[in-house]
């Protein structure tokens, strides 16, 4: 009976912790209800694009090793310089939350810091895998297949 205790809570604790990985038109789909699609000028298929580039689409990524000693968050790669704190450095805190929210499969508090960046005078540029993928180019393909 123990045995069966400790094997369900364990399991409960791997399937919370591991990663929500969206297909692009699971992704398009709740960026679309979240009302991106057009937002700040931005298309869908921009916001799907940079998605890609920057996490692979995984709620989870993390990337620690910025050239500044930043840290990026979540699926849209937040930067803790910025737009979240992490406890460890200080931060503009843009967003006004903790980075560890960026890393939950409850992607709408990251939707919501993403609007926020886009306001920024730097746009989409904030984000590197925007400017080398998906600026200036066709990009319907991020949306192809997809039943929006």
């Amino acid at each position: 009976m123990r045995s069966i205790l400790i094997i369900t809570l364990l399991s409960c604790f791997w399937a919370v912790y591991e990663a929500k990985v969206f297909s692009k038109c699971e992704l398009a789909r709740k960026l679309k209800t979240m009302g991106m699609d057009g937002y700040h000028g931005q298309s869908l298929a921009s916001w799907v694009c940079m998605a890609e580039h920057e996490s692979r689409f995984n709620t989870r990524a993390f990337n620690g090793k910025n050239d500044n000693g930043s840290s990026d968050y979540g699926i849209f790669q937040l930067n803790n310089k910025w737009w979240c704190k992490n406890g460890y450095r200080s931060s503009a805190n843009g967003c006004g939350t903790t980075c560890s929210k960026f890393l939950d499969d409850d992607i709408d508090d990251d939707i919501i810091c993403a609007k926020r960046v886009v306001r920024d005078p730097q746009g989409m540029s904030a984000w590197r895998a925007w400017v080398n993928n998906c600026q200036g180019r066709d990009l319907s393909k991020y949306l192809a297949g997809c039943k929006l």
